[in-house]
Protein backbone atom coordinates (compact mmCIF):
# COMPACT_ATOMS: atom_id res chain seq x y z
CA UNK A 1 0.00 0.00 0.00
CA UNK A 2 1.03 3.66 -1.36
CA UNK A 3 0.13 6.28 0.81
CA UNK A 4 -0.10 9.76 -0.63
CA UNK A 5 -0.16 12.63 1.64
CA UNK A 6 -3.07 15.72 1.29
CA UNK A 7 -2.34 18.65 -0.85
CA UNK A 8 -2.30 21.91 0.19
CA UNK A 9 -3.61 24.53 -2.13
CA UNK A 10 -0.52 27.22 -1.54
CA UNK A 11 2.21 24.53 -1.92
CA UNK A 12 0.56 23.55 -5.24
CA UNK A 13 1.78 26.54 -6.64
CA UNK A 14 5.22 26.15 -6.28
CA UNK A 15 5.57 22.31 -6.98
CA UNK A 16 7.85 21.65 -10.07
CA UNK A 17 6.28 18.98 -12.91
CA UNK A 18 8.51 16.19 -10.89
CA UNK A 19 6.81 16.87 -8.05
CA UNK A 20 3.04 17.24 -9.60
CA UNK A 21 3.78 13.66 -11.00
CA UNK A 22 5.23 12.35 -7.50
CA UNK A 23 1.86 13.29 -5.66
CA UNK A 24 -0.88 13.07 -8.24
CA UNK A 25 0.08 10.98 -10.73
CA UNK A 26 -0.15 6.91 -10.19
CA UNK A 27 1.50 4.68 -12.49
CA UNK A 28 2.17 0.73 -13.33
CA UNK A 29 -1.62 0.33 -11.87
CA UNK A 30 -1.49 -3.27 -13.29
CA UNK A 31 1.36 -5.53 -12.87
CA UNK A 32 1.27 -9.73 -13.28
CA UNK A 33 0.13 -11.32 -10.36
CA UNK A 34 -0.15 -7.77 -8.21
CA UNK A 35 -2.72 -5.53 -6.63
CA UNK A 36 -1.44 -2.54 -6.85
CA UNK A 37 -2.62 0.12 -3.89
CA UNK A 38 -2.42 3.89 -3.33
CA UNK A 39 -3.90 5.58 -0.11
CA UNK A 40 -4.67 9.20 -0.30
CA UNK A 41 -5.10 10.87 2.90
CA UNK A 42 -7.34 13.39 0.32
CA UNK A 43 -10.87 11.92 2.02
CA UNK A 44 -9.00 8.58 2.47
CA UNK A 45 -9.32 7.22 -1.26
CA UNK A 46 -7.60 4.51 -2.19
CA UNK A 47 -7.79 3.81 -5.59
CA UNK A 48 -6.24 -0.05 -7.01
CA UNK A 49 -5.27 -1.98 -9.76
CA UNK A 50 -5.54 -5.87 -9.73
CA UNK A 51 -4.34 -7.91 -12.45
CA UNK A 52 -4.63 -11.37 -12.07
CA UNK A 53 -2.98 -13.50 -14.68
CA UNK A 54 -0.98 -17.02 -13.10
CA UNK A 55 -3.04 -16.95 -10.01
CA UNK A 56 -5.87 -15.40 -8.07
CA UNK A 57 -5.52 -12.22 -5.93
CA UNK A 58 -7.33 -11.84 -2.63
CA UNK A 59 -7.75 -7.93 -1.29
CA UNK A 60 -5.97 -7.30 1.70
CA UNK A 61 -6.36 -5.21 4.67
CA UNK A 62 -3.66 -3.81 4.93
CA UNK A 63 -4.01 -3.40 8.48
CA UNK A 64 -1.29 -0.65 9.11
CA UNK A 65 -2.68 1.32 6.90
CA UNK A 66 -6.41 0.87 7.72
CA UNK A 67 -6.15 -0.50 10.90
CA UNK A 68 -9.06 -3.11 10.29
CA UNK A 69 -8.70 -6.84 10.45
CA UNK A 70 -10.32 -7.19 6.88
CA UNK A 71 -10.55 -4.60 3.67
CA UNK A 72 -13.79 -3.69 3.86
CA UNK A 73 -14.85 -3.95 7.38
CA UNK A 74 -15.23 -0.02 7.38
CA UNK A 75 -15.11 0.61 3.76
CA UNK A 76 -17.23 -0.07 0.27
CA UNK A 77 -15.51 -0.13 -3.14
CA UNK A 78 -16.34 0.10 -6.77
CA UNK A 79 -14.77 -1.90 -9.87
CA UNK A 80 -14.75 -1.40 -13.46
CA UNK A 81 -12.90 -3.65 -15.62
CA UNK A 82 -10.63 -2.25 -18.20
CA UNK A 83 -9.42 -5.71 -19.62
CA UNK A 84 -10.02 -9.13 -20.32
CA UNK A 85 -12.94 -11.32 -19.22
CA UNK A 86 -12.46 -12.20 -15.47
CA UNK A 87 -14.48 -12.89 -12.22
CA UNK A 88 -14.33 -11.47 -8.92
CA UNK A 89 -15.80 -13.85 -6.06
CA UNK A 90 -17.21 -12.03 -3.16
CA UNK A 91 -17.70 -14.63 0.13
CA UNK A 92 -17.79 -17.37 -2.21
CA UNK A 93 -20.11 -15.76 -4.40
CA UNK A 94 -18.88 -15.31 -7.88
CA UNK A 95 -19.84 -12.79 -10.80
CA UNK A 96 -18.77 -12.77 -14.01
CA UNK A 97 -16.61 -9.57 -15.55
CA UNK A 98 -16.49 -8.80 -19.08
CA UNK A 99 -14.65 -5.71 -20.43
CA UNK A 100 -16.43 -2.48 -18.72
CA UNK A 101 -18.50 -4.74 -16.30
CA UNK A 102 -18.63 -2.83 -12.87
CA UNK A 103 -19.55 -4.12 -9.44
CA UNK A 104 -20.27 -2.29 -6.04
CA UNK A 105 -19.37 -4.33 -2.49
CA UNK A 106 -20.80 -2.89 0.11
CA UNK A 107 -18.96 -2.52 4.10
CA UNK A 108 -19.00 -6.00 5.91
CA UNK A 109 -17.96 -8.41 2.53
CA UNK A 110 -14.95 -10.30 3.97
CA UNK A 111 -13.40 -12.69 1.37
CA UNK A 112 -13.19 -10.75 -2.39
CA UNK A 113 -10.73 -13.06 -5.02
CA UNK A 114 -10.14 -11.29 -8.95
CA UNK A 115 -9.39 -14.02 -11.33
CA UNK A 116 -8.97 -13.89 -14.99
CA UNK A 117 -10.58 -15.91 -17.54
CA UNK A 118 -7.80 -16.14 -19.86
CA UNK A 119 -3.75 -15.60 -18.90
CA UNK A 120 -3.42 -14.29 -22.39
CA UNK A 121 -6.16 -11.78 -22.08
CA UNK A 122 -5.83 -10.90 -18.53
CA UNK A 123 -8.49 -8.91 -16.24
CA UNK A 124 -7.81 -5.38 -15.25
CA UNK A 125 -10.13 -4.65 -12.37
CA UNK A 126 -9.57 -1.27 -11.67
CA UNK A 127 -10.79 0.18 -8.24
CA UNK A 128 -11.32 2.96 -6.37
CA UNK A 129 -12.40 2.43 -2.35
CA UNK A 130 -13.82 4.68 0.62
CA UNK A 131 -14.52 4.54 4.16
CA UNK A 132 -18.48 3.57 4.66
CA UNK A 133 -20.86 3.89 7.30
CA UNK A 134 -23.45 1.68 6.70
CA UNK A 135 -24.11 -1.78 4.97
CA UNK A 136 -25.51 -1.79 1.40
CA UNK A 137 -26.19 -4.91 -1.09
CA UNK A 138 -23.34 -6.01 -3.85
CA UNK A 139 -24.71 -4.67 -7.33
CA UNK A 140 -23.14 -5.65 -11.15
CA UNK A 141 -23.64 -3.12 -13.32
CA UNK A 142 -22.29 -3.66 -16.92
CA UNK A 143 -22.78 -0.79 -19.02
CA UNK A 144 -26.09 -0.98 -20.46
CA UNK A 145 -27.20 -0.99 -16.74
CA UNK A 146 -25.48 2.18 -16.03
CA UNK A 147 -26.99 5.49 -16.44
CA UNK A 148 -25.90 7.26 -19.95
CA UNK A 149 -25.63 11.13 -20.14
CA UNK A 150 -24.95 12.73 -23.62
CA UNK A 151 -22.98 15.44 -23.30
CA UNK A 152 -20.82 18.03 -25.21
CA UNK A 153 -20.49 18.88 -28.79
CA UNK A 154 -18.49 18.30 -31.92
CA UNK A 155 -17.89 21.97 -32.19
CA UNK A 156 -15.81 22.21 -28.85
CA UNK A 157 -14.75 19.06 -29.82
CA UNK A 158 -15.89 17.39 -26.24
CA UNK A 159 -18.92 15.11 -27.31
CA UNK A 160 -18.72 12.27 -25.02
CA UNK A 161 -21.03 10.05 -22.94
CA UNK A 162 -21.03 9.92 -19.71
CA UNK A 163 -22.21 5.98 -17.85
CA UNK A 164 -22.88 6.76 -14.11
CA UNK A 165 -22.35 3.40 -12.66
CA UNK A 166 -21.95 3.89 -8.86
CA UNK A 167 -24.68 6.64 -8.59
CA UNK A 168 -27.94 7.20 -7.17
CA UNK A 169 -29.54 7.50 -10.30
CA UNK A 170 -28.46 3.68 -10.34
CA UNK A 171 -28.21 2.46 -7.14
CA UNK A 172 -27.35 3.18 -2.94
CA UNK A 173 -24.01 3.58 -1.60
CA UNK A 174 -22.68 5.55 1.43
CA UNK A 175 -20.27 7.62 -0.20
CA UNK A 176 -18.32 6.25 -3.47
CA UNK A 177 -19.78 7.44 -6.80
CA UNK A 178 -17.96 6.01 -10.02
CA UNK A 179 -18.92 5.66 -13.83
CA UNK A 180 -16.93 5.74 -17.08
CA UNK A 181 -17.27 8.28 -19.87
CA UNK A 182 -16.75 7.91 -23.58
CA UNK A 183 -15.62 10.56 -26.07
CA UNK A 184 -16.48 9.85 -29.48
CA UNK A 185 -14.14 9.99 -32.52
CA UNK A 186 -13.49 13.72 -33.29
CA UNK A 187 -13.80 14.31 -29.58
CA UNK A 188 -10.52 15.48 -27.44
CA UNK A 189 -11.75 17.18 -24.12
CA UNK A 190 -13.21 16.13 -21.28
CA UNK A 191 -14.85 18.08 -18.73
CA UNK A 192 -14.49 21.35 -20.19
CA UNK A 193 -15.99 23.77 -19.59
CA UNK A 194 -13.80 22.88 -16.01
CA UNK A 195 -15.41 23.42 -12.39
CA UNK A 196 -14.62 22.49 -8.83
CA UNK A 197 -16.61 20.82 -6.14
CA UNK A 198 -15.25 21.44 -2.58
CA UNK A 199 -17.71 19.13 -1.42
CA UNK A 200 -15.64 16.43 -3.15
CA UNK A 201 -12.36 14.57 -4.09
CA UNK A 202 -11.69 12.99 -7.66
CA UNK A 203 -9.62 10.27 -8.98
CA UNK A 204 -9.45 10.23 -13.19
CA UNK A 205 -8.08 6.81 -14.40
CA UNK A 206 -7.28 7.03 -18.07
CA UNK A 207 -7.59 4.23 -20.21
CA UNK A 208 -8.30 3.25 -24.21
CA UNK A 209 -5.11 5.07 -25.29
CA UNK A 210 -2.69 4.22 -28.22
CA UNK A 211 1.02 4.23 -27.35
CA UNK A 212 1.61 6.83 -29.68
CA UNK A 213 -1.06 9.20 -27.76
CA UNK A 214 -1.19 11.14 -24.61
CA UNK A 215 -3.54 12.88 -22.53
CA UNK A 216 -2.91 16.47 -20.78
CA UNK A 217 -4.92 16.18 -17.35
CA UNK A 218 -5.68 19.99 -16.22
CA UNK A 219 -5.38 20.42 -12.31
CA UNK A 220 -4.69 23.55 -9.87
CA UNK A 221 -6.84 26.60 -8.70
CA UNK A 222 -8.63 28.06 -11.68
CA UNK A 223 -6.15 30.96 -11.64
CA UNK A 224 -3.14 28.53 -11.13
CA UNK A 225 -3.62 25.72 -13.34
CA UNK A 226 -0.31 23.09 -13.86
CA UNK A 227 -0.69 20.15 -16.24
CA UNK A 228 -0.07 16.45 -15.99
CA UNK A 229 0.89 13.94 -19.16
CA UNK A 230 -0.99 11.27 -18.87
CA UNK A 231 -0.14 7.63 -20.67
CA UNK A 232 -2.55 4.52 -20.86
CA UNK A 233 -4.02 3.19 -17.21
CA UNK A 234 -2.82 5.63 -15.57
CA UNK A 235 -4.57 7.77 -12.84
CA UNK A 236 -4.36 11.09 -11.24
CA UNK A 237 -5.73 12.32 -7.42
CA UNK A 238 -7.64 15.76 -7.94
CA UNK A 239 -8.29 17.36 -4.25
CA UNK A 240 -11.29 19.29 -4.04
CA UNK A 241 -10.42 22.73 -4.73
CA UNK A 242 -8.71 21.85 -7.98
CA UNK A 243 -9.74 21.56 -11.93
CA UNK A 244 -9.75 18.29 -13.16
CA UNK A 245 -9.83 18.70 -17.31
CA UNK A 246 -8.12 16.92 -19.70
CA UNK A 247 -7.55 16.79 -23.75
CA UNK A 248 -5.81 14.08 -25.83
CA UNK A 249 -4.08 13.94 -28.75
CA UNK A 250 -6.83 12.02 -30.15
CA UNK A 251 -10.09 10.25 -28.14
CA UNK A 252 -9.45 8.12 -25.43
CA UNK A 253 -11.73 7.18 -22.48
CA UNK A 254 -11.87 7.56 -18.32
CA UNK A 255 -13.12 6.64 -15.56
CA UNK A 256 -14.14 8.95 -12.53
CA UNK A 257 -14.48 8.50 -8.76
CA UNK A 258 -15.57 10.74 -6.47
CA UNK A 259 -16.07 10.67 -2.23
CA UNK A 260 -16.78 13.28 -0.11
CA UNK A 261 -19.68 15.25 1.69
CA UNK A 262 -22.42 14.72 -0.64
CA UNK A 263 -23.29 12.15 -4.18
CA UNK A 264 -25.19 15.43 -6.11
CA UNK A 265 -23.65 14.73 -9.43
CA UNK A 266 -24.54 17.85 -10.66
CA UNK A 267 -23.03 19.93 -7.58
CA UNK A 268 -20.70 22.12 -8.63
CA UNK A 269 -18.83 25.65 -9.15
CA UNK A 270 -18.47 26.36 -13.04
CA UNK A 271 -15.12 28.22 -13.86
CA UNK A 272 -15.58 30.31 -17.06
CA UNK A 273 -12.86 30.75 -19.85
CA UNK A 274 -12.20 34.26 -18.65
CA UNK A 275 -10.75 33.03 -15.16
CA UNK A 276 -8.76 30.09 -16.23
CA UNK A 277 -5.26 31.26 -16.25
Amino acid sequence: MEIRDAINKKDFKRYTTERIREECLVENLFTDDNIKMVYSHIDRIITAGACPVSKALKLEAAKEVIGADFFLERRELGVINVGGPGKITVDGAEYAMAPRDGIYVGMGSKDIVFTSDSPENPAHFYINSAPAHQTYPIAKIDISKANPVPNGTTEQANKRTIYQYLHPAVMKTCQLTMGLTVLEPGSVWNTMPTHTHERRMEVYFYFDIPKDAVVFHMMGEPTETRHVVIRNEQAVISPSWSIHSGVGTQSYTFIWGMVGENQTFTDMDAVSFDTLK
